[in-house]
């Protein structure tokens, strides 16, 4: 039996917008990073981009627990002798809300040039609006084991 690679012109690129408000973030990573990777798709390959473009929206209302807002550090360095920044989960959600979603799914992306490519498909945004109305981007519905619960 031959292995059938996906040609240029079989590869579609849908569009999905996710609502963050009330998930969960690593959750949500995953979620997404299935998506950018077309991962839910049959013709999936690992070496090809298939994947979709994801748009989130509300990413300033993910669920996060106060300790792990507190406990969990980012890092980032200059490049010159202790240029190390250091900033809590709490602080860069006040700051930069998009970018903590950006970071987690990231990371579960392949890393080099392919991984790269997959990340420019995913547009964070913090609020409920978004500008991308003119791809007809359809809404996904995330499992319920990433939404949180309220206790």
């Amino acid at each position: 039996m031959r292995t059938v690679t996906p040609k240029r012109s079989d590869i579609r690129h849908e569009w999905h917008v996710i609502d963050a408000d009330g998930a969960v973030l690593g959750r949500l990573a995953t979620e997404v990073a299935t998506l950018l990777r077309g991962k839910h798709k049959p013709i999936w390959t690992p070496n090809l981009d298939v994947g979709d473009h994801v748009v989130i929206v509300n990413a300033s209302k993910i669920a996060i627990t106060p300790r792990k807002g507190r406990d969990k550090l980012y890092h980032r360095h200059s490049g010159y002798p202790g240029g190390i920044r250091t900033q809590s989960l709490d602080e860069l959600m006040a700051r930069h809300p998009e970018r903590v979603i950006r970071l987690a799914v990231r990371r579960m992306l392949p890393k080099g040039p392919l991984g790269r490519a997959m990340l420019k498909k995913l547009k964070v945004h913090a609020g409920p609006d978004h500008p991308h109305a003119a791809q007809q981007p359809k809404p996904y519905a995330l499992p319920e084991r990433a939404i949180a619960r309220s206790t």
